[in-house]
């Protein structure tokens, strides 16, 4: 099945299974703009649940703060996003269609990289076990051709990112013949500047109202506070502070289900350290935080990392974690060394001293920091995307299944009467409302057993038990895996141990090395 079919089908599945809808769907919806159901607020907690354990608990010098939306308007003025938190947009008059000229160029890099892996995919069927895939790559004349227009494209285009140079991103989307979408042709206007940050207004009347942003990042509000984290909490370089909030950015194109939204969700942590370690740490969080996202099982293969052609202004190292979407790789997370660039604005700005005492040292210095940054959102659609299957059964039959790593599936365990009657419900409730405290747990009698299998297939549910006359006799019940479909018979008082130790956050954490 074509990726493009996958990612269709993904989208479909997550409204129907109540994973995420359309925002204000009765009124047509609002563009770029999603709620998430009763299962996709579960499944997005327990990633939620998962990130900050592994943080706050796993790390002594890791603490959390919850810093507010509204933040004083100066903060964004020192930080640089009044001034420099822009994308290149480009329209196309034919369609009066909005564009990043950057995502266009970077969409027509990854075409070259298509179609080098059909040259390879074609070779691999040709020759079989004999096939050696690294010659492959460096031999066959129409990878090499792909290759160095892949390559030539990206090194013209990486000059002009850092050059901020905008008619030559408009030359490149002219030379490279690349097309609206939507008319199928090249009549593009000139690129321009669109700052992404959200205005609204502070104040009882318009007269004596304030102009704020609704923030764009949460980081901010971890470099204004950490002086207070750090004094009150008597942390010693190093440490971290993390935290998990929304943030807003007026996305013109704003795409691919919630991979690109206009109010999403970040989890990040900024790390203190001592001026000149900044690339140590930066290499260490790097391996740190790749183990983090291969620890939940989906291969190492389905991983990358991909270094920044153009640094942002604060940043003196920077690098991406790519995972393999139906729709190419794509960044789930960033990790930057964002030097003392934000700590030295803020110190500027408020004309207030920021600056941290080593008493090692016996000195006061502006701590560098490296910063890991993960969307939320685009973590959930990596986890849905690469858990959904579709499974062909003995007897022509298919389920569709989502594998989702136990400990972050909605619902651990469903619990099914055989029938609707003669005492089987009691007893499927009384098992519930045991093990209800432990996790979380939903009764299912509506239909066949195989269908409500199926239903529980379909939203990820790791384990099923159905209680049937037999256990009234002996309280035993059959435990159904959701993975390989099999079937054991357990006695009830075991339940909790069997199924608490593979669904727990715990379980996770105990993997991370």
């Amino acid at each position: 099945m074509a990726q493009e079919d996958v990612f269709k089908k993904v989208v479909s599945h997550c409204k129907e299974y109540g994973f995420v809808f359309p925002s204000s769907e009765i009124y047509d919806g609002l563009a770029a703009v999603y709620d998430y159901g009763q299962n996709g607020v579960e499944l997005k907690n327990n990633i939620k649940q998962y990130w900050w354990q592994s943080m706050v608990l796993l790390h002594e010098n890791i603490v959390g703060i919850d810093s507010a939306i509204f933040m004083h308007p100066t903060i964004w003025k020192a930080s640089g996003h009044v001034d420099a938190f822009n994308d290149p947009l480009i329209d196309n008059r034919d369609s009066k269609k909005r564009y990043r000229a950057d995502v266009l160029i970077e969409d027509q890099m990854a075409k070259y990289d298509e179609k080098i892996d059909k040259e390879v995919q074609k070779a691999r069927k040709r020759f079989g076990e004999n096939f050696d895939e690294a010659l492959f790559r460096e031999t066959n004349p129409r990878v090499l051709e792909h290759k160095q227009k892949r390559d030539a494209l990206h090194e013209r285009f990486a000059k002009a990112m850092n050059d901020n140079d905008l008619a030559e991103l408009r030359q490149i989307i002219i030379d490279e013949e690349i097309v609206c979408p939507i008319s199928g042709t090249r009549n593009w206007t000139e690129v321009r500047q669109f700052n992404l940050m959200f205005k609204t207004e502070m104040g009882s009347t318009a007269d004596a109202a304030s102009t704020i942003y609704l923030r764009p990042e949460t980081a901010q509000g971890i470099f204004v506070n950490y002086l207070n984290v750090q004094k009150t909490g008597h942390m010693k370089i190093p440490f971290g502070i993390a935290q998990i909030g929304k943030a807003f950015r007026n996305e013109i194109v704003a795409r691919q289900f919630i991979f690109r939204m206009r109010e999403f969700e970040q989890m990040e942590m900024q790390f203190f350290i001592k001026p000149g370690t900044e690339l140590d740490w930066f290499a260490k969080w790097k391996e740190w935080r790749m183990a983090w996202h291969q620890n939940l099982g989906f291969g190492a293969e389905n991983y990358r990392f991909h270094d920044h052609d153009k640094l942002a202004h604060y940043a003196n190292a920077a690098t991406d974690i790519e995972f393999n979407m139906p729709f190419g790789f794509k960044e789930v997370e960033g990790i930057h060394s964002r030097t003392n660039f934000d700590l030295g604005q803020h110190e500027k700005y408020s004309g207030k001293s920021i600056k941290y005492f080593d008493p090692e040292l016996n000195e006061s210095y502006t701590p560098y920091v490296i910063e890991t940054s993960i969307g939320v959102d685009r973590m959930f659609l990596s986890v849905i995307c690469h858990s959904y299957c579709e499974e062909k059964l003995e007897g022509g039959e298919t389920r569709v299944v989502l594998r989702l790593p136990a400990a972050l599936a909605p619902v651990k365990l469903a619990v099914m009467p055989l029938v609707k009657k003669n005492g089987l419900p009691e007893k499927a409730q009384e098992i519930i409302n045991d093990l209800r405290f432990h996790f979380n747990c939903q009764y299912d009698e509506k239909d066949s057993i195989g269908k409500r299998y199926r239903r529980q297939d379909a939203i990820g549910t790791p384990y099923c038990v159905t209680v049937d006359f037999q256990s009234l006799e002996d309280d035993t019940v059959t435990l159904r895996w959701r993975d390989s479909m099999e079937q054991k018979r357990v006695k009830i008082s075991e339940l909790q141990g069997i199924i608490e130790d593979n669904v727990t956050i715990t379980s996770l954490l105990k993997k991370l090395k």
